[in-house]
Protein backbone atom coordinates (compact mmCIF):
# COMPACT_ATOMS: atom_id res chain seq x y z
CA UNK A 1 0.00 0.00 0.00
CA UNK A 2 1.35 3.74 -1.04
CA UNK A 3 0.51 6.33 1.22
CA UNK A 4 0.14 9.96 -0.31
CA UNK A 5 -0.46 12.56 2.54
CA UNK A 6 -1.72 15.97 2.10
CA UNK A 7 -1.45 19.02 4.46
CA UNK A 8 -4.06 22.23 5.03
CA UNK A 9 -3.10 24.78 7.99
CA UNK A 10 -5.64 27.70 6.46
CA UNK A 11 -8.43 28.71 4.11
CA UNK A 12 -7.28 29.98 1.51
CA UNK A 13 -4.33 27.12 1.44
CA UNK A 14 -7.09 24.80 1.07
CA UNK A 15 -9.17 26.53 -1.37
CA UNK A 16 -5.67 25.95 -3.48
CA UNK A 17 -5.55 22.16 -2.98
CA UNK A 18 -9.28 20.88 -2.57
CA UNK A 19 -9.20 20.28 -6.25
CA UNK A 20 -6.26 17.92 -6.19
CA UNK A 21 -7.07 15.87 -3.00
CA UNK A 22 -10.51 14.98 -5.05
CA UNK A 23 -8.61 14.08 -8.05
CA UNK A 24 -5.96 12.33 -5.92
CA UNK A 25 -9.03 10.17 -3.64
CA UNK A 26 -10.31 9.00 -7.59
CA UNK A 27 -7.69 6.71 -7.48
CA UNK A 28 -7.71 5.26 -4.11
CA UNK A 29 -7.57 1.46 -3.97
CA UNK A 30 -5.93 -1.49 -2.57
CA UNK A 31 -2.80 -0.24 -3.72
CA UNK A 32 -3.18 3.82 -3.01
CA UNK A 33 -4.29 5.80 -0.02
CA UNK A 34 -5.05 9.70 0.43
CA UNK A 35 -4.57 11.11 3.82
CA UNK A 36 -5.45 14.71 4.73
CA UNK A 37 -3.77 16.32 7.22
CA UNK A 38 -5.19 19.59 8.89
CA UNK A 39 -3.62 21.50 11.08
CA UNK A 40 -2.88 25.54 11.65
CA UNK A 41 -6.02 28.00 12.01
CA UNK A 42 -8.49 25.37 11.22
CA UNK A 43 -8.60 24.48 14.01
CA UNK A 44 -8.36 27.97 15.92
CA UNK A 45 -12.06 29.56 16.60
CA UNK A 46 -10.50 32.73 16.81
CA UNK A 47 -10.00 32.11 12.80
CA UNK A 48 -13.37 30.56 12.09
CA UNK A 49 -12.70 27.09 12.96
CA UNK A 50 -12.66 26.84 9.15
CA UNK A 51 -12.77 23.00 9.37
CA UNK A 52 -16.15 22.68 8.83
CA UNK A 53 -15.41 24.17 5.44
CA UNK A 54 -13.57 21.06 4.71
CA UNK A 55 -15.81 18.73 2.38
CA UNK A 56 -13.11 15.98 1.90
CA UNK A 57 -12.45 12.84 4.45
CA UNK A 58 -9.93 13.99 7.26
CA UNK A 59 -7.75 11.58 8.39
CA UNK A 60 -5.66 13.15 10.99
CA UNK A 61 -5.41 16.63 13.22
CA UNK A 62 -2.71 18.73 14.27
CA UNK A 63 -3.69 20.87 16.96
CA UNK A 64 -0.87 24.02 17.23
CA UNK A 65 -1.11 27.25 18.94
CA UNK A 66 -2.09 30.19 16.20
CA UNK A 67 -0.96 33.25 18.53
CA UNK A 68 0.70 35.56 16.26
CA UNK A 69 1.34 38.77 18.37
CA UNK A 70 5.53 38.46 18.30
CA UNK A 71 8.30 36.41 16.91
CA UNK A 72 8.48 34.56 19.89
CA UNK A 73 4.62 32.88 19.06
CA UNK A 74 5.77 32.20 15.19
CA UNK A 75 8.73 30.39 16.14
CA UNK A 76 6.85 28.27 19.22
CA UNK A 77 4.16 27.64 16.74
CA UNK A 78 6.58 26.47 14.21
CA UNK A 79 8.20 24.16 16.98
CA UNK A 80 5.14 22.47 18.40
CA UNK A 81 4.32 21.92 14.50
CA UNK A 82 7.95 20.54 13.88
CA UNK A 83 7.37 18.30 16.69
CA UNK A 84 3.81 16.93 15.73
CA UNK A 85 4.61 16.04 12.59
CA UNK A 86 7.96 14.06 13.06
CA UNK A 87 5.60 11.87 15.33
CA UNK A 88 2.80 11.10 12.25
CA UNK A 89 5.27 10.97 9.61
CA UNK A 90 7.51 8.45 11.95
CA UNK A 91 4.13 6.56 12.84
CA UNK A 92 2.13 6.30 9.04
CA UNK A 93 5.58 6.43 6.92
CA UNK A 94 4.36 7.94 3.83
CA UNK A 95 5.14 7.55 0.28
CA UNK A 96 4.98 11.93 -0.03
CA UNK A 97 3.58 14.58 1.26
CA UNK A 98 1.94 17.48 -0.48
CA UNK A 99 2.70 20.75 0.69
CA UNK A 100 1.36 23.99 -0.87
CA UNK A 101 3.77 27.49 -0.71
CA UNK A 102 4.67 29.58 2.32
CA UNK A 103 3.18 29.20 5.31
CA UNK A 104 5.59 28.92 8.40
CA UNK A 105 3.57 25.78 9.57
CA UNK A 106 4.36 24.09 6.50
CA UNK A 107 8.00 24.52 6.60
CA UNK A 108 7.79 23.35 10.03
CA UNK A 109 5.99 20.05 8.36
CA UNK A 110 8.91 20.04 5.49
CA UNK A 111 11.81 20.06 7.81
CA UNK A 112 9.81 17.27 9.74
CA UNK A 113 9.14 15.65 6.26
CA UNK A 114 13.49 15.90 5.35
CA UNK A 115 14.22 14.75 8.98
CA UNK A 116 11.89 11.42 8.94
CA UNK A 117 13.40 10.91 5.07
CA UNK A 118 9.20 11.64 3.36
CA UNK A 119 9.88 12.97 -0.07
CA UNK A 120 7.81 16.39 -0.50
CA UNK A 121 5.92 17.11 -3.45
CA UNK A 122 5.72 21.30 -3.47
CA UNK A 123 2.95 23.15 -5.13
CA UNK A 124 3.45 26.92 -5.90
CA UNK A 125 7.59 27.06 -5.56
CA UNK A 126 9.23 29.76 -7.80
CA UNK A 127 7.26 32.52 -6.64
CA UNK A 128 8.44 35.73 -5.45
CA UNK A 129 6.63 37.45 -2.80
CA UNK A 130 9.47 40.07 -1.88
CA UNK A 131 6.98 42.26 1.31
CA UNK A 132 7.01 39.10 3.19
CA UNK A 133 8.64 36.27 4.95
CA UNK A 134 6.96 34.11 3.02
CA UNK A 135 9.43 34.61 0.81
CA UNK A 136 12.18 32.92 1.90
CA UNK A 137 10.13 29.80 3.86
CA UNK A 138 9.35 29.23 0.09
CA UNK A 139 12.19 28.60 -1.29
CA UNK A 140 13.35 27.13 1.74
CA UNK A 141 10.55 24.58 1.26
CA UNK A 142 11.35 24.00 -2.72
CA UNK A 143 15.24 22.55 -1.90
CA UNK A 144 13.84 20.20 0.82
CA UNK A 145 11.13 18.92 -1.64
CA UNK A 146 11.66 16.47 -4.38
CA UNK A 147 9.24 16.81 -6.47
CA UNK A 148 7.80 20.40 -7.67
CA UNK A 149 4.24 21.67 -9.17
CA UNK A 150 4.98 25.62 -10.35
CA UNK A 151 1.68 27.39 -11.66
CA UNK A 152 3.92 29.72 -14.04
CA UNK A 153 6.71 29.43 -16.62
CA UNK A 154 8.77 32.05 -14.54
CA UNK A 155 8.41 30.42 -11.09
CA UNK A 156 9.45 26.81 -12.98
CA UNK A 157 12.49 28.77 -14.28
CA UNK A 158 13.49 30.14 -10.54
CA UNK A 159 13.01 26.64 -9.20
CA UNK A 160 15.36 24.84 -11.58
CA UNK A 161 17.81 27.79 -10.73
CA UNK A 162 17.88 27.16 -6.99
CA UNK A 163 19.31 23.68 -8.08
CA UNK A 164 16.56 21.71 -8.90
CA UNK A 165 16.03 19.05 -11.85
CA UNK A 166 14.07 20.06 -14.69
CA UNK A 167 13.00 16.72 -14.93
CA UNK A 168 11.12 17.28 -11.96
CA UNK A 169 9.95 20.56 -11.66
CA UNK A 170 6.80 20.82 -13.78
CA UNK A 171 4.54 24.30 -14.54
CA UNK A 172 0.89 22.99 -14.64
CA UNK A 173 -0.81 26.41 -14.15
CA UNK A 174 -2.52 27.18 -10.63
CA UNK A 175 -5.59 25.12 -9.01
CA UNK A 176 -7.22 28.44 -8.04
CA UNK A 177 -8.16 28.75 -12.11
CA UNK A 178 -9.45 25.03 -11.52
CA UNK A 179 -11.58 26.28 -8.89
CA UNK A 180 -12.71 29.30 -11.11
CA UNK A 181 -13.55 27.26 -13.71
CA UNK A 182 -15.69 24.76 -11.46
CA UNK A 183 -16.84 26.55 -7.87
CA UNK A 184 -17.73 30.29 -8.69
CA UNK A 185 -21.21 28.80 -9.72
CA UNK A 186 -23.69 31.23 -7.20
CA UNK A 187 -25.01 33.84 -9.30
CA UNK A 188 -24.83 37.32 -8.09
CA UNK A 189 -28.45 38.46 -6.32
CA UNK A 190 -27.36 34.83 -4.59
CA UNK A 191 -23.48 35.07 -3.57
CA UNK A 192 -24.65 38.68 -2.07
CA UNK A 193 -27.98 37.47 -0.33
CA UNK A 194 -25.73 34.84 1.55
CA UNK A 195 -23.98 37.62 3.42
CA UNK A 196 -26.56 39.70 4.01
CA UNK A 197 -26.71 42.12 1.40
CA UNK A 198 -29.20 43.39 -1.03
CA UNK A 199 -28.34 44.48 -4.97
CA UNK A 200 -25.60 47.04 -4.59
CA UNK A 201 -21.99 47.86 -5.99
CA UNK A 202 -19.51 46.00 -3.61
CA UNK A 203 -15.43 45.26 -3.22
CA UNK A 204 -14.22 42.39 -1.93
CA UNK A 205 -11.07 42.89 0.07
CA UNK A 206 -8.57 41.55 2.33
CA UNK A 207 -5.48 43.25 4.41
CA UNK A 208 -2.89 40.87 5.63
CA UNK A 209 0.24 42.21 7.10
CA UNK A 210 3.89 42.94 5.45
CA UNK A 211 5.86 41.25 7.48
CA UNK A 212 9.00 42.12 6.11
CA UNK A 213 8.28 45.64 7.36
CA UNK A 214 9.00 47.02 10.59
CA UNK A 215 5.99 49.82 10.30
CA UNK A 216 3.09 49.66 12.16
CA UNK A 217 0.09 48.13 11.34
CA UNK A 218 -2.45 50.23 13.28
CA UNK A 219 -1.39 53.08 10.82
CA UNK A 220 -1.63 50.70 8.02
CA UNK A 221 -5.24 50.11 8.85
CA UNK A 222 -6.00 53.98 9.65
CA UNK A 223 -4.93 54.72 5.74
CA UNK A 224 -6.62 51.44 4.29
CA UNK A 225 -10.07 52.37 6.23
CA UNK A 226 -9.72 55.89 5.35
CA UNK A 227 -10.03 54.70 1.85
CA UNK A 228 -12.72 52.82 2.49
CA UNK A 229 -14.86 55.43 3.78
CA UNK A 230 -13.94 57.53 0.65
CA UNK A 231 -16.51 55.59 -1.24
CA UNK A 232 -20.08 55.48 0.59
CA UNK A 233 -21.82 54.24 -2.37
CA UNK A 234 -19.95 51.18 -2.57
CA UNK A 235 -20.11 48.53 0.42
CA UNK A 236 -16.61 46.32 0.69
CA UNK A 237 -16.83 42.97 2.29
CA UNK A 238 -13.33 42.06 4.08
CA UNK A 239 -12.50 38.97 4.72
CA UNK A 240 -10.11 38.90 8.18
CA UNK A 241 -6.31 38.39 7.74
CA UNK A 242 -4.17 35.42 8.38
CA UNK A 243 -2.36 33.90 11.29
CA UNK A 244 0.85 35.66 10.39
CA UNK A 245 2.60 37.77 12.84
CA UNK A 246 0.03 41.22 13.17
CA UNK A 247 -2.82 39.14 11.55
CA UNK A 248 -4.52 39.17 14.90
CA UNK A 249 -4.47 43.20 15.23
CA UNK A 250 -5.58 43.49 11.73
CA UNK A 251 -8.53 41.34 12.81
CA UNK A 252 -9.61 43.91 15.58
CA UNK A 253 -9.17 46.81 13.74
CA UNK A 254 -11.11 45.52 10.98
CA UNK A 255 -14.13 44.44 13.78
CA UNK A 256 -13.86 47.77 15.46
CA UNK A 257 -14.22 49.49 12.42
CA UNK A 258 -17.68 47.51 10.89
CA UNK A 259 -19.28 49.02 13.94
CA UNK A 260 -18.29 52.27 12.49
CA UNK A 261 -17.91 52.02 9.17
CA UNK A 262 -21.59 52.10 7.16
CA UNK A 263 -20.30 50.77 3.98
CA UNK A 264 -18.14 47.63 5.81
CA UNK A 265 -19.05 44.27 6.30
CA UNK A 266 -16.29 41.92 8.00
CA UNK A 267 -16.07 37.77 7.38
CA UNK A 268 -13.90 35.55 9.49
CA UNK A 269 -14.04 33.38 6.27
CA UNK A 270 -16.40 33.39 3.03
CA UNK A 271 -15.31 29.96 2.46
CA UNK A 272 -14.42 29.47 -1.47
CA UNK A 273 -17.53 28.94 -3.47
CA UNK A 274 -18.61 31.70 -1.76
CA UNK A 275 -15.61 33.85 -2.21
CA UNK A 276 -15.07 33.61 -5.58
CA UNK A 277 -18.10 34.08 -6.54
CA UNK A 278 -18.47 37.50 -4.97
CA UNK A 279 -15.08 37.78 -6.59
CA UNK A 280 -16.41 37.21 -10.07
CA UNK A 281 -19.05 39.77 -9.95
CA UNK A 282 -17.27 42.61 -7.97
CA UNK A 283 -16.72 46.44 -9.15
CA UNK A 284 -12.68 45.58 -8.11
CA UNK A 285 -10.83 43.73 -5.01
CA UNK A 286 -8.44 45.29 -2.88
CA UNK A 287 -6.22 44.67 -0.55
CA UNK A 288 -2.72 42.85 -0.64
CA UNK A 289 -3.54 38.98 -1.00
CA UNK A 290 -2.25 36.48 -3.77
CA UNK A 291 -6.26 36.05 -4.77
CA UNK A 292 -5.56 39.55 -6.50
CA UNK A 293 -2.77 38.64 -8.02
CA UNK A 294 -3.78 35.18 -9.62
CA UNK A 295 -7.82 34.74 -9.22
CA UNK A 296 -9.00 37.90 -9.87
CA UNK A 297 -7.30 38.78 -13.15
CA UNK A 298 -8.81 35.36 -14.59
CA UNK A 299 -12.13 37.08 -13.75
CA UNK A 300 -11.66 39.67 -15.89
CA UNK A 301 -11.87 41.94 -12.40
CA UNK A 302 -9.72 44.58 -11.67
CA UNK A 303 -7.08 44.54 -9.19
CA UNK A 304 -5.89 47.25 -6.73
CA UNK A 305 -2.74 45.77 -5.25
CA UNK A 306 -1.54 47.97 -2.08
CA UNK A 307 1.92 47.86 -0.58
CA UNK A 308 4.89 45.25 -1.18
CA UNK A 309 3.19 42.00 0.23
CA UNK A 310 3.24 40.86 -3.26
CA UNK A 311 6.38 42.62 -4.65
CA UNK A 312 7.97 40.08 -7.11
CA UNK A 313 4.89 38.30 -8.12
CA UNK A 314 4.13 37.73 -11.75
CA UNK A 315 1.18 40.21 -12.68
CA UNK A 316 -1.29 40.85 -15.11
CA UNK A 317 -1.85 44.04 -17.13
CA UNK A 318 -5.75 44.48 -15.02
CA UNK A 319 -3.41 44.98 -11.75
CA UNK A 320 -3.20 48.40 -10.29
CA UNK A 321 -0.32 48.74 -7.65
CA UNK A 322 -0.21 51.51 -5.19
CA UNK A 323 1.37 52.58 -1.92
CA UNK A 324 -0.28 52.39 1.24
CA UNK A 325 -1.67 55.92 1.91
CA UNK A 326 -4.98 56.93 1.74
CA UNK A 327 -4.68 59.15 -1.33
CA UNK A 328 -2.66 56.54 -3.20
CA UNK A 329 -5.39 53.51 -2.59
CA UNK A 330 -8.01 56.07 -3.43
CA UNK A 331 -6.52 57.41 -6.42
CA UNK A 332 -5.81 53.71 -7.54
CA UNK A 333 -9.67 52.88 -7.15
CA UNK A 334 -10.95 55.38 -9.43
CA UNK A 335 -8.31 54.50 -11.72
CA UNK A 336 -9.59 50.73 -11.36
CA UNK A 337 -13.96 51.81 -11.99
CA UNK A 338 -12.83 53.90 -15.02
CA UNK A 339 -13.91 52.15 -18.01
CA UNK A 340 -10.90 52.66 -19.74
CA UNK A 341 -9.28 50.45 -16.84
CA UNK A 342 -12.71 47.93 -17.72
CA UNK A 343 -11.72 47.35 -20.82
CA UNK A 344 -8.19 46.64 -20.20
CA UNK A 345 -9.51 43.80 -18.02
CA UNK A 346 -11.75 42.44 -20.51
CA UNK A 347 -8.78 41.62 -22.52
CA UNK A 348 -6.00 39.94 -19.84
CA UNK A 349 -5.11 36.39 -20.32
CA UNK A 350 -3.73 34.84 -17.14
CA UNK A 351 -0.50 33.17 -17.28
CA UNK A 352 -1.60 30.84 -14.23
CA UNK A 353 -2.62 28.04 -16.47
CA UNK A 354 -5.83 26.55 -18.13
CA UNK A 355 -7.95 25.29 -15.07
CA UNK A 356 -6.52 21.92 -15.43
CA UNK A 357 -3.85 21.61 -13.03
CA UNK A 358 -5.52 19.46 -10.22
CA UNK A 359 -5.62 17.04 -12.40
CA UNK A 360 -2.02 16.99 -13.90
CA UNK A 361 -0.42 17.00 -10.43
CA UNK A 362 -2.55 14.26 -9.31
CA UNK A 363 -1.53 12.06 -12.21
CA UNK A 364 2.06 13.10 -11.70
CA UNK A 365 1.84 12.35 -7.91
CA UNK A 366 0.53 9.09 -8.11
CA UNK A 367 2.82 7.70 -10.97
CA UNK A 368 5.98 8.98 -8.93
CA UNK A 369 4.97 7.24 -5.68
CA UNK A 370 3.81 4.60 -7.53
CA UNK A 371 7.01 3.88 -9.61
CA UNK A 372 8.39 3.54 -6.64
CA UNK A 373 12.24 5.08 -7.91
CA UNK A 374 11.97 8.41 -5.71
CA UNK A 375 15.99 9.12 -4.91
CA UNK A 376 16.15 11.58 -1.92
CA UNK A 377 19.74 12.04 -2.62
CA UNK A 378 19.77 14.71 -4.73
CA UNK A 379 21.96 16.44 -6.91
CA UNK A 380 22.50 20.33 -7.34
CA UNK A 381 21.21 21.37 -10.90
CA UNK A 382 23.90 23.77 -12.18
CA UNK A 383 22.59 25.86 -14.79
CA UNK A 384 26.07 27.00 -15.51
Amino acid sequence: MKKIAVVTATRAEYGLLSPVIRELRKHENGYLNVQLIVTGTHLSEGYGETIKEIEERIDHKISIPTDSSSEFDISKNQAEALIKFTDLFLKEQFNAVLLLGDRYENLAAAIAAGNTRTPVFHLCGGDTTEGALDEWIRHSITKISYLHFTTNEQSRKRVVQLGEDPARVFNFGSTSIDNIMTVADMSKDVALASIGLGKCKYAVCTYHPVTMEGGSVDTQMEEFLEAIKAFPSIQFVATKSNADQGGARINELLDAAAEKINNLIVFTSLGIRRYLSLMKYSEFVLGNSSSGIIETPALHVPTVNIGDRQRGRLQSASIINCGTSAGEIIAAINKAMSEKHKLVCKTVVSPYGDGHAAEQIAAKSIETVLQDQIDLKKKFYDIY
